[in-house]
């Protein structure tokens, strides 16, 4: 095959998988709904089976509900029969998937599922299969050609599929008010969830790690401050632990330009007075952004009184990933 060949092919598929996806959204109807609506009184999971390509897509609707508000896991169908069907309990809801609607390892749990006694929801190609007649609810997800040439790989067909499970976790995220926090809690080592849950606070430096200065004292001391707690700043506070200022290590550059007497200079004398600053109960994201904007690798963090409670860096938020 050419290159334009190959081009014309990829074309084609997407074209009708597109036009599947068209098709797919004029065949929802109130079926859809009655779905949605019995996923909601579930008070279980969803047990989401399929076989074959069904069940790869079985696996990725059941990630998606589960992380969007809607419990659930995949079952394997074979392994059902097998001893997995003690997985499934009296509370639990049913989804199962086959383009076919006549998928054996499914046909055989049937009456199993019925004596559960749960609802059994499916979505197949065809609604006028064993499975779909044997539905409680039935989502139509079939299509008129498969991309494959011979129409035997399951393409445009798990598309649809897939597409509708999308279709049902947003609907039912949206119904029940799931929020970027809920999301962060089911992906906490994601990137998004630890810019939704960590903290100032988790990574703040505080107590005998936090660098402070009175504002008197000497500049040279000041220097040992920094060195010693390693951060390349320093706090500098009045007699009631009023934060004044910072110094950084920027501002030591400055003051070695200006030709200023470390020997006689003060904290108060150099400092950089109204710093930048936030509270510990703010997000790392929120420090982050603040840093990014203007271009400094340390923000101050205070308390509701304006007494330092510590130094946030930006080296620990992006060794925590929050990014």
């Amino acid at each position: 095959m050419t290159d334009k060949s190959l081009v014309a092919s990829g074309k084609r598929t997407i074209e009708i998988e597109t036009q599947a996806l068209e098709r797919l959204g004029n065949l929802l109807d109130e079926s859809f709904a009655d779905t949605c609506e019995c996923l909601l009184e579930t008070r279980g999971r969803v047990i989401v089976i399929g076989m074959g390509k069904s069940g790869h897509i079985a696996r990725k609707i059941a990630a998606t509900l589960a992380s969007t508000g809607t419990p659930s896991f995949f079952v394997h169908p074979a392994e059902a029969g097998h001893g997995d069907m003690g997985m499934i309990t009296h509370e639990d809801t049913v989804l199962a998937i086959s383009n076919s609607g006549s998928t054996d390892e499914i046909l055989a749990l049937l009456p199993l599922i019925k004596v559960l006694g749960i609802p059994l929801i499916s979505m197949t190609g065809n609604p006028e299969s064993p499975i779909a007649k044997s539905s409680d609810f039935h989502l139509n997800v079939g299509v008129e050609t498969e991309a494959c040439p011979m129409g035997l790989a399951p393409t445009a067909s798990t598309t649809t599929a897939l597409v509708m499970g999308d279709a049902l976790a947003i609907a039912l995220l949206e119904t029940r008010g799931f929020t970027s926090d809920d999301f962060a809690f089911s992906h906490p080592a994601g990137a998004l969830g630890k810019r939704l849950l960590i903290k100032v606070s988790d990574l703040m430096y505080s107590g005998a790690q936090l660098p402070r200065v009175p504002q008197d004292m000497p500049l040279k001391n000041v220097l040992l401050e920094m060195t010693a707690k390693g951060l390349g700043i320093t706090t500098v506070v009045d007699q009631d632990n009023n934060l004044k200022g910072v110094f950084t290590d920027g501002d030591l550059r400055r003051v070695l330009d200006a030709n200023i007497d470390i020997s006689e200079a003060t904290a108060k004398d150099v400092m950089h007075a109204d710093p930048l600053r936030i509270r510990e109960n703010k997000l790392a994201a929120d420090a982050l952004g603040i840093m990014e904007e203007r271009k400094i690798t340390a923000l101050v963090v205070v308390d509701e009184n304006n007494h330092p409670a510590g130094v946030i860096h930006l080296h620990d938020i992006l060794r925590a990933g929050v990014i």
